[in-house]
């Protein structure tokens, strides 16, 4: 068995619940997570996410996706055992069969994807996400009367790309809830349709996909005007931050699109 970093502590941390280790083998972290693997054990197969324990925004994440796993499932992978000490924080998921979605135009993908979404659309909001509300799109708002558009009772993954929607045989699951929080139904599928233009679709193809989400077909047209205003102004900050990212400057223009089809200036 290869064990990359952390070190033996960490493995010594987890073992309770996995009892021997047969195999470890690393995924790709992203921007959240200073460990994510799939560990093969004694005590069965898991999906593993560590954050190290430091106060702030990184931690309190993956404090928010122990805590909204409960009310996700079977949506998202259950949450087998968590555990924790001064080092790490540690998340333990049942580990599924599925494989990074697939956002082109000519996706077969694209039924589940939107399919997914839609689910999400039918989740109750669960007594501890009350007070998460969403925030992230509001300093970018046109308006300040804009913000209350984004306001609502529903619960939002917000974190739509392909990574996050995981496509297997018969099943598809929406992971990595890092920041789940209480907003706008059409959110969700708000930030679907700027994933998929930049992926290569039209901005009215995305469009005809979110349709298919009930959340978005009963959305105010004005409140999504509004929002992908916000959107546009959001992406295009982040894009001037980090000029050299490649993924940053294709999602601002993909946001600055469809702003212009929608007749709003981001």
């Amino acid at each position: 068995m290869s064990r990359t970093a952390p070190g033996p502590e960490f493995w010594d941390l987890i073992r309770l619940h996995t009892g021997d280790l047969a195999d470890v083998r690393p995924t790709p972290r992203g921007f959240s997570s200073d460990l994510t693997a799939l560990v093969e054990s004694e005590k069965g197969r898991f999906f593993v996410k560590a954050m190290a324990n430091r106060p702030g925004g990184r931690r309190d994440s993956i404090v928010r996706e122990r805590l909204i796993n409960p009310a996700v499932q079977p949506i998202s992978p259950a949450l087998r055992w968590h555990t924790e000490n001064d080092a790490w924080v540690v998340l333990g998921f049942e580990a599924v069969e599925g494989r990074t979605s697939d956002f082109a135009p000519d996706s077969p993908d694209l039924p589940a994807i939107v399919g997914v979404i839609d689910r999400i659309g039918e989740l109750g909001l669960p007594p501890v996400a009350h007070d998460w509300p969403e925030t992230r799109w509001n300093r970018f708002a046109a308006h300040p009367a804009d913000v209350s558009l984004f306001q609502g009772e529903a619960l939002l993954h917000t974190d739509i790309n392909p990574s996050n929607l995981l496509v297997g045989d018969g099943n598809t699951w929406a992971v990595d809830w890092s920041w789940p929080t209480r907003g706008a139904a059409f959110i969700d599928p708000a930030c679907l349709v700027v994933q998929l233009i930049a992926a290569g679709h039209s901005v009215e193809s995305a469009e005809s996909c979110a349709s298919d989400c009930a959340a978005w077909a009963r959305a105010d047209p004005k409140a999504i005007d509004a929002f992908a205003a916000a959107t546009s102004r959001m992406h295009r900050a982040f894009a001037e931050r980090r000029p050299g990212v490649q993924w940053l400057g294709a999602m601002g223009e993909a946001a600055r699109s469809w702003a212009a089809h929608r007749g709003v200036e981001g």
